[in-house]
């Protein structure tokens, strides 16, 4: 399912929560046209993720604390059930304040109208910290004593960093003398995450869960790049210290969450199949006058179930949805091929808008080769446009997708292995945009990251979803193609 809203322009995906039988998005968007401003919050709901319905809109810019918009936020759920949120809302003078809003009925499944709290705003914007730079509360998780937590994204000066407030009843906050994280010259923070995962498996853990064996992973949204990185780390209550398992891999350092355009992610704890369920925002890849010319612009991805990998202890794995199997259709299948170098294949029968593909290569034995074989050390490996072309030993190897029988257009998706100065090999995956389209003005970027492979992995394997407009790769790179010879 990629979601789309008809004439508006569909941002940060906020609120996500399964409530009374039904899956529920709140969503950013522009109601007025397909540029972004006067942010609105849409909601649909759904009974399997994969079909929705729009509800009207769940809140408005209609107070003198967010006439300026409706910003992102979060549902966080109360014990005895009911939800509520917790908003970026932005005043007429720019000030970015923090407000609530209750259901007007909590026994509506569908909770279609939400009541905004007289006591708004609940928060403004701290001694020291910019009044535009104080946004995007996160779920709140309740701590040993009962009392609960949320972070609130900010920067001081260039210093990116997590707030932490506490509160016994949700309504009235006070802020932490200590930060949850924070990254000189890192910038502004925003749209931050923060859950707990299990050691291992796949199940997912409700917000406040906490343990010895439990850690934590804190999500950062860097305004600056507009890319999604996080860590794995210990989480503690006393001093509220994220202090991630590998520093090398530390927030804003090593991992992304997708290495395309996928950006504002949010995630919800499914009470109904245990499991931990990842949403995110995809901007467009053509022209703004593309957008206005077809109505609408930017979706939400497919949404992907996350959990812990247990082998690493360090990083996250990501899968779509398992839903999405129900979809499937007609079965074409081919085992126990091998390539030529510089060959392609054409699978007959895979022809179509919606795809949903599933490969595996063999990873090969780069032991047999000698180092003076590898790519020189002068030329690094790197994913730029026409990366597919490069030869090399090992790679590129992978798929054309949304390609014309002529190949003109043609969106390549591929690993690469590669060995460094220290004689170490790296395998990483890319996807090269620079020929998806024919129209000027698409964006015909490349985007690639490093798998990590073990040594006891002997193979590779690729899913690749496709949806006519936009595709997604696990490993994970999500990103736009607009083909205009591809049907």
């Amino acid at each position: 399912m990629d979601g789309c809203a008809s004439t508006s322009k569909y941002t940060d995906p906020n609120g996500p929560m399964y409530y009374k039988g039904f899956y529920h998005l709140f969503y950013q968007y522009n109601p007025w046209g397909a540029v972004w401003g006067n942010l609105t919050w849409g909601h649909a709901v759904s009974e399997d993720l994969l079909h929705w319905l729009d509800l009207e809109p769940a809140l408005k810019g209609d107070q003198w604390y967010d006439v300026g918009g409706v910003w992102s936020g979060s549902v966080t759920f109360r014990l005895d059930g009911t939800p509520i949120i917790l908003y970026t809302g932005l005043a007429e003078d720019l000030e970015q304040t923090q407000n609530m809003a209750v259901p007007d009925d909590a026994s509506d499944p569908f909770l279609r109208k939400w009541v905004k709290s007289s006591e708004n705003p609940l928060l403004r914007h701290p001694d020291g910290v910019y009044k535009e730079d104080f946004r995007d509360p996160s779920t709140a998780w309740q701590v040993e004593d009962g009392s609960w937590r949320i972070t609130i994204g900010t920067q001081v000066e260039t210093d990116g960093m997590a707030l932490v407030y506490k509160s016994r009843d949700l309504l009235h906050w006070e802020l932490e003398k200590n930060v949850l994280y924070t990254i000189p010259g890192s910038g502004m923070w925003e749209c931050l995450d923060f859950y707990p995962v299990a050691p291992t498996g796949r199940r997912g853990l409700d917000t406040s869960t906490r343990g010895p064996s439990v850690n934590h992973v804190l999500k950062v949204s860097s305004y600056n790049d507009q890319h999604d990185y996080y860590a794995v780390g210990s989480y503690n209550e006393v001093t509220q210290a994220f202090t991630p398992v590998n520093q090398e891999l530390g927030v804003l350092y090593g991992l992304q969450y997708d290495y395309g355009k996928f950006y504002a992610s949010k995630s919800f704890y499914d009470p109904v199949k245990k499991r931990r369920i990842l949403w995110g925002w995809s901007n467009e890849s053509d022209t703004e006058a593309q957008d206005i010319a077809k109505g609408w612009a930017s979706l939400q991805a497919i949404p992907r179930t996350v959990w812990l990998d247990s082998e690493l202890g360090d990083n996250l794995i990501q899968a779509p949805i398992e839903e999405l199997k129900s979809l499937r259709g007609v079965k074409v299948s081919k085992a126990e091929v091998e390539l030529e170098a510089g060959s392609i294949l054409r699978i007959e029968g895979s022809y179509g808008g919606q795809l949903d593909i599933e490969v595996t290569f063999e990873y090969p034995d780069v032991s047999k080769v000698a180092f003076k074989y590898g790519r020189p050390l002068d030329d690094p490996f790197d994913c730029s446009e026409g990366g597919s072309a490069q030869r090399g030993v090992f790679g590129p190897f992978g798929l054309l997708v949304m390609a014309d029988d002529a190949l003109q257009e043609q969106t390549a998706l591929f690993f690469y292995i590669s060995q460094s100065k220290d004689r170490q090999w790296s395998t990483y995956f890319c996807s090269d945009q620079s020929r998806s389209s024919l129209l000027d003005g698409v964006d015909g970027s490349a985007y690639w990251g490093n798998v990590r492979v073990l040594p006891s992995e002997n193979f590779l394997s690729l899913r690749v979803l496709v949806n006519l407009l936009s595709l997604s790769g696990c490993p994970i790179v999500f990103f736009y193609g607009f083909p205009i010879c591809f049907p």
